[in-house]
């Protein structure tokens, strides 16, 4: 009982912060420990293992090396040799992936396509990070943001670290705001990277 008074009287002053109401705080909240990285989980079980589990516990889906099948499930992971799935795609279109689970990918070295559609926690931030891992500055070799309302262009330019980039898709980014420069920026450093700017 005591500790229900304890839990009742934190999220009682959580009604002091003036961006949102009750029930937004919480969601974030929550959404923030589903994103937070368990770096024993992830020396325990691999990068591609512990990336598969925080992006399905946050509502995106992953595609193995040699399968066709998306996998959306969380309690259908695949079992077996640790080593044998190996994450080629992510679809993490309306999922509550954020800046601080974006550690989880460090170790992946097969990452080949990434859709961020309509995520809501997704910033400047996240994109910056993906620039900066250096195995999937090598791996990337598609990426598509579509609907992210927190993304402006210090994000989007990030992405030339992406090395091997071959196709970008960029639509619906009301933050993104110097086109012109950013296809210079682009055509300078990934001068046969197809962009596709859906812009207004």
């Amino acid at each position: 009982m005591m500790l229900f008074g304890k839990v009742s009287q934190q999220l009682c002053g959580l009604k002091k912060l003036p961006w949102s109401c009750d029930s937004r705080y919480f969601w974030g909240w929550l959404n923030t420990v589903f994103n937070k990285v368990d770096y024993e989980r992830l020396r325990e079980v691999g990068p591609d293992r512990a990336t598969s589990e925080w992006l399905l516990r946050c509502g995106a889906m992953v595609r193995y090396h040699g399968q066709e099948k998306w996998q959306k499930d969380y309690n259908h992971l695949p079992t077996g040799p640790l080593d044998k799935y190996k994450i080629q795609a992510i679809d993490a279109t309306d999922s509550c992936i954020m800046n601080i689970g974006f550690d989880h990918m460090e170790g992946l070295k097969h990452v080949e396509k990434i859709r961020l559609c309509k995520c809501l926690y997704i910033e400047d931030e996240c994109l910056q990070r993906l620039g900066q891992l250096e195995n999937l500055q090598k791996s990337i070799l598609e990426m598509e943001i579509i609907s992210c309302g927190n993304v402006t262009d210090k994000g989007i330019i990030a992405l030339r670290h992406l090395r091997n980039l071959k196709y970008l898709l960029l639509s619906d980014l009301p933050g993104v705001k110097e086109k012109e420069n950013l296809v210079q920026a682009f055509k300078t450093a990934l001068p046969s990277l197809e962009l596709k700017l859906q812009l207004k």
